[in-house]
């Protein structure tokens, strides 16, 4: 019996090491691939479903290394963005969960391999390719006698015409020595040939005359036409032109643009024209939560762009053109970058969408970090205007600012006459700034804004121009909420424009009603819909309650002294329903 006992047990060690020993065999191939995968590209199976979570992803980690070589990246950066693939060492992969980590290899395998595929399509159908989102976005052509936008813009109100223009009016005089080269350094260059050194022999673009102005670039066009009293005419060729520049032209290169609260890119296009580009960082249903202050708001992409439609549909024309677009985070951000504060901040999120997040004040995190779906995000373009040495630009104090602190507040929120001190204080004690400040106010209760902590006229029209109505981000962010404060300018000072006040009477009026004008104009734009319908309802609400206000201006100070004639000819003889 003891013997027997013996040799059961030695029959079970022999088993026991029969299997160690088969184990390791079928261990030994692929130690050896993975320790040539470190130095193969080509070494070992690359099948998502071969068991080995390493070989997979460390050859797609060097093709996509050397991918980023070639396409122009920084020789040296951060890995960052390969560590949740990695198996060395150094990674999160423990060869302790070795079924785990198969696992999660075959499913980034099927998912670069679906990334692949997007790129292949990407790469074969170039500009024919359709967007993410393209199909319940589709641009709506706005035509035939059932528009009511242009119905509004046949209406006398939108057909006044100009001052006529003289030198000094225009932006940029009738100069032969001003030329454009496309080639210069510094993307949008412009050169007077007052200083002869140095200059490259190149194409040029004369930006005024000898009638020639429709060879020039849309967004050389724009700059063109901007004058003292607007931005771009109201029927320009040029400014529907630039619109589809801004959505569909090829993105050549991209960097952060410096300062600012948040993440803004200054993006270059094959034209030589420029745009800033805001992402997308909240879907249209997001509202502002109520215990957010206004200066620690997010910035809206969708705000901006509806920001430009209801500036024409005010026919201020004081919003720089602003188009929506989807941009392709891999090829038209990272792969054309030569920013490498920005390329270092993009990494693959869990669920394998490409994100970044930038450098910023605030809300340029991981935390906070922008990511596409896998690699596709909203953004809004707005066009920029003539660079500073061509067209210097003044930046003015609104008087109306906000105290931007958790606990104070400013001098118009405490004291009812602080307008009476503002008219007696250069520029507003004369001329038409006053009246400019009171528009903005009008543009920004409209959209919520409570964000106009500045603004900037062009330094050559001295105090006898327009406000350009910049950075406009924050309007948009709830549609429950009417902030009356904003509003407070207009009700101190009881003064408007007429051509404001009639146009307001207008857009109240159930045949044209500004929700439904906003509506159609913003259908022209890629991202529609823009805004959802609690905002466009918003804005019927918020004018009503501004033509309120009016009206217990004109009770109590009288017409003559709150509406102020700024109209001539024919169009001087249009007066308000309510006013005999």
């Amino acid at each position: 019996m003891i013997l027997f006992r013996k040799f059961r047990v030695f029959i079970l060690m022999v088993f026991l090491v029969a299997c160690t020993m088969h184990i390791m065999i079928d261990l030994l191939p692929k130690l050896e691939k993975r320790a040539v995968g470190a130095e193969s590209v080509d070494g070992g199976c690359q099948c998502a479903h071969s068991g080995n979570p390493s070989e997979d992803t460390q050859n797609w980690a060097k093709q996509r290394a050397r991918s980023m070589a070639e396409a122009g990246w920084p020789n040296k950066h951060t890995l960052r963005i390969l560590q949740d693939f990695s198996s060395e060492p150094s990674s999160n992969l423990s060869s302790r969960s070795l079924e785990k980590a198969a696992a999660n290899a075959e499913g980034a395998g099927h998912a670069l391999q679906r990334k692949k595929r997007l790129n292949t399509r990407d790469d074969t159908a170039g500009d024919r390719k359709a967007l993410i989102g393209s199909g319940s976005r589709t641009v709506v052509p706005v035509a035939g006698a059932s528009s009511r936008l242009l119905a509004l813009f046949e209406h006398p109100l939108y057909r006044i015409d100009l001052p006529p223009l003289t030198d000094d009016d225009t932006l940029f005089n009738v100069n032969t020595d001003i030329r454009f080269y496309p080639r210069a350094a510094g993307t949008q260059g412009w050169h007077n040939d007052g200083n002869e050194e140095g200059v490259v022999e190149e194409e040029e673009y004369r930006p005024t005359g000898e009638g020639t102005a429709e060879s020039y670039p849309n967004w050389l066009r724009f700059h063109i036409e901007i004058n003292r009293y607007q931005l771009f005419p109201r029927h320009s060729p040029a400014l529907d032109a630039l619109l589809r520049d801004l959505a569909s032209l090829k993105i050549t290169s991209v960097a952060m643009k410096s300062g600012g609260t948040q993440l803004k890119l200054i993006m270059t296009f094959q034209n030589y024209g420029q745009a800033l580009f805001k992402p997308m960082k909240q879907t249209r249903e997001q509202e502002t939560p109520p215990d957010f202050f206004y200066f620690s708001d997010f910035e809206r992409h969708n705000a901006e762009i509806a920001a430009f439609h209801l500036d024409r549909i005010l026919d201020f024309r004081r919003v720089p053109p602003v188009a929506g677009r989807l941009v392709n985070m891999t090829r038209e951000i990272r792969d054309v970058t030569r920013d490498k504060k920005l390329w270092r901040t993009f990494f693959i999120s869990p669920a394998n969408n490409i994100c970044f997040y930038g450098e910023c004040s605030y809300y340029c995190s991981t935390e906070h970090a922008l990511c596409g779906k896998p690699d596709q995000i909203e953004g809004s373009l707005a066009a920029f205007l003539p660079d500073l040495a061509l067209a210097k630009r003044k930046t003015w104090r609104n008087p109306w600012r906000r105290s931007y602190h958790k606990r104070k507040k400013a001098e118009w929120e405490v004291d009812p006459d602080y307008c009476d001190v503002v008219k007696q204080t250069p520029p507003y004690d004369r001329g038409t700034r006053l009246l400019d400040v009171m528009d903005m106010t009008v543009f920004d209760f409209l959209m919520g804004n409570m964000d106009r902590h500045h603004y900037e006229t062009f330094e050559k029209f001295g105090n006898d121009t327009f406000i350009i109505h910049l950075d406009n981000g924050r309007g948009f962010g709830k549609h429950s909420h009417d902030e009356l404060s904003i509003l407070m300018p207009l009700s101190q000072c009881c003064r408007l424009r007429k051509s404001t006040y009639l146009r307001l009477q207008l857009l109240a009026k159930e045949e044209y009603q500004l929700s439904s004008l906003m509506e159609e104009s913003l259908l022209r734009d890629r991202l529609a819909p823009v805004l959802i319908r609690p905002h466009l309802r918003a804005m019927d609400r918020r004018l009503r309650l501004v033509l309120q206000v009016l009206a217990g201006c004109v009770e109590k100070e009288g017409y003559v002294n709150v509406v102020e004639e700024d109209l001539t000819g024919d169009a001087a003889t249009l007066r308000s329903p309510g006013h005999r």
